[in-house]
């Protein structure tokens, strides 16, 4: 039997699936979790240790595990995409009006200032994983949104996972960020295609399911602000500019291994721009593109809607879904 919940935590929303297992657990134990990410690695609450890190005006700073591995995942990502992911583009997301929780700036204009230069890079940072101390350039500041979502919703699921007891399988999505664990409904965990997380999971629409590891969208349509003279601007910063990317792609979803390498690697796609097919061809990464126009680009064995059999990487076409829907 599959059971849900829905709710919202970290500034997006969850939502967690259960399959033959307590859900209840679950939840208490996924929101755990999420209170311990917020704690160590959001931007936007003044006693987080992120804050405090780039606070820290480069000085070697002790992390906690926790943010030691955000911290791994963010540079792996980085090396990994050729520095198209970066977390030293926190300063360039404050002054183009990215300084706050989502849900808080939300449809109220922005400061915005646009300025043309290239991020720090993350050959900056000094980190040393095994005494999971860093140091940080006092000019620097670190953003972990391209892979620490992905990275606690792969906490999440396990965590999750082991709650719901012997036998159990689970989904979670944060904000359309998906991963699973343990066992997989007949047909897979089924998501739907959309780019915005907050549609009703049962809208119509191009559904895959997946049956292990994670599934990640990124999109320049739904995090958006504006100036107060209508200037716009979205959150993904392109690191060789230091500005939100001018792209070809609205959305981009990949699946990997990992929801953390699956949000690192859409992120990835949507800096890269005309690149990313053949970026995404050496990753051996399914994905599915969505141009500007509308127009849908399939990838690495991405099903088409009518497609007849999984992919290499445990993608395959589906009638109904999850609710993992993008972000």
């Amino acid at each position: 039997m599959l059971e849900s919940a829905d709710w919202r935590a970290i500034g997006t929303g969850v939502r967690l699936v259960v399959l033959d297992g307590d859900l209840a657990a679950a939840r208490a134990a996924v929101e755990r979790v999420l209170a311990e990410v917020d704690l160590a690695y959001s931007r936007f609450r003044p006693d987080s240790e992120l804050v405090a890190l780039n606070a820290a005006r480069g000085t070697r700073v002790r992390v906690s595990p926790l943010l030691a591995r955000a911290l791994a995942g963010a540079l792996e990502a980085a090396r990994s995409t050729g520095g198209a992911v970066d977390p030293t583009v926190g300063r360039a997301l404050r002054i183009t009006g990215y300084d706050d929780d989502f849900d808080r700036i939300a449809g109220t204009p922005r400061p915005l200032q646009f300025t043309l230069a290239p991020v720090p890079g993350w050959s900056v940072i000094d980190f040393d994983a095994r005494a999971q101390t860093v140091r940080v350039p006092a000019d620097v500041e670190l953003d972990l949104g391209s892979t620490g979502k992905g990275l606690a919703s792969d906490l999440c699921a396990s965590a999750a996972l082991e709650a719901a007891g012997a036998g159990a399988g689970v989904l979670v999505s944060l904000g359309g960020d998906v991963a699973v664990a343990g066992r997989t409904p007949e047909g897979g965990w089924r998501i739907l295609m959309a780019e915005d997380s907050r549609v009703d999971p049962d809208s119509p629409g191009e559904v895959v399911a997946i049956e292990r590891g994670g599934l990640a969208t990124s999109s320049t349509t739904v995090r958006r602000w504006s100036s107060d003279d209508g200037v716009t601007a979205h959150h993904i910063v392109d690191p060789r500019t230091g500005l939100p990317a001018e792209t070809p792609w609205r959305t981009a979803t990949v699946v990997a291994a990992t929801c953390e390498a699956a949000n690192a690697a859409s992120t990835a796609c949507i800096v890269l721009g005309h690149a990313a097919p053949a970026w995404l061809a050496s990753a051996g990464l399914p994905a599915r593109l969505v141009a500007q126009d509308g127009s849908i680009a399939r990838l690495g064995g991405w099903p088409a809607p009518d497609g007849d059999g999984p992919t290499e990487a445990g993608v395959d076409p589906a009638e109904e879904h999850a609710g993992g829907e993008p972000a």
